[in-house]
């Protein structure tokens, strides 16, 4: 019974912070104004404005996880092959910009890529033409990188370390090339760590607004700035939890696919 009393903290902070505004997120979404029931408000993400955002958003976080896929996999591979332990100064490196606030980073990227930033003023010392960096989708999807990035090398770099050497060294001696190894027993065998590191980078991704407000100059909206504005600008609650129900959809199979893939939670232990 003492036991079961020290989770009563946590059981309060779920309660209060994770339970009790989710439950308002629903009771808002399906009512209109006056407290009665309605789908309109999830049905309203088929309105063009809407669906064109949902769409871009889709688009960019799809394109920035398949990006960070492709250059954490083979990262967290050479740290894994250079037997680099998870408490060394490298692994160190890329959980150090985690600790720095998420809006320093991105406001970080914009004095970068602004008209007048580093990049164009390095262009203008080599006599070389400035580019149009900020307020596309392309910066976007840089921040999108560049801030989601550790969330993708770390929960494959985790399984791929749990892989015996001896099973590779099986495979080599059974005459299998370093493609054939990647390919029936490198990533077979990380798999719970590539599902988590896409979820995990796939869901912030699609919800975010304040990348695509600071990098995007409130040119592009995405789904999450969308939301914002209903909650912050249009005071529109309920059309703005309708619309959060709809991303909460997305959730859900992120969640259904590490429940499928990562039962025993190796790509999430760190």
């Amino acid at each position: 019974m003492s036991k079961k009393l020290l989770a009563g903290p946590y059981l309060i902070w779920m309660a209060g912070f994770t339970i009790i505004p989710l439950a308002l997120i629903v009771f808002y979404g399906l009512t209109d104004g006056d407290g009665g029931f309605t789908l309109a408000n999830i049905l309203a993400i088929a309105t063009p404005e809407h669906r064109k955002a949902l769409f871009l958003a889709l688009g960019l976080s799809l394109l920035s996880t398949v990006i960070c896929l492709l250059l954490a996999y083979p990262l967290a591979l050479i740290l894994r092959r250079r037997n680099i332990g998870r408490g060394s100064f490298v692994v160190f490196i890329f959980i150090l910009p985690m600790w720095m606030n998420f809006l320093l980073r991105t406001l970080a990227w914009q004095t970068l890529l602004e008209r007048s930033g580093v990049i164009n003023g390095i262009l203008t010392a080599l006599h070389l033409p400035n580019q149009s960096l900020i307020n596309t989708p392309g910066a976007i999807i840089l921040g999108m990188v560049y801030n989601f990035l550790p969330f993708m090398v770390l929960p494959i770099y985790n399984v791929l370390c749990k892989i015996d050497d001896n099973t590779i060294n099986a495979a080599q001696d059974l005459g299998a090339n370093f493609f054939q190894t990647l390919t029936r027993i490198w990533f077979p065998l990380s798999l719970p760590g590539v599902i988590s590191g896409i979820t995990m980078v796939f869901v912030p991704a699609l919800t975010t607004f304040v990348i695509s407000n600071l990098l995007g100059g409130s040119k592009i909206l995405l789904i999450g700035n969308v939301i914002e504005q209903e909650f912050t600008r249009g005071s529109n609650w309920n059309l703005g939890s309708g619309l959060s129900l709809v991303l909460m959809f997305f959730i859900l199979i992120s969640m259904a696919l590490i429940a499928k893939y990562d039962k025993n939670g190796e790509g999430t232990a760190f």
